[in-house]
């Protein structure tokens, strides 16, 4: 399902009428800095499942 310009300048209407302009700034950064979160958890997680997979692939080569 895509979204199209229209179906986005009523999103974006719906919340500018919801927040106010002055809170549009606030939600953007706490958007931003949830996204960076889950990016470097995500990242983590990988690296943590990369080092039990090679943990256990050392354990039955032995």
């Amino acid at each position: 399902m895509k979204l199209g310009t229209t179906e986005l300048l009523i999103i974006l209407a719906i919340i500018l009428l919801l927040f106010g302009p002055s809170q549009i700034p606030k939600l953007g950064k706490m958007f931003g800095k949830a996204k960076k979160n889950f990016d470097e958890g995500a990242q983590e997680g990988e690296a943590k499942s990369a080092t039990t997979s090679e943990t256990k692939s050392e354990t039955t080569e032995q």
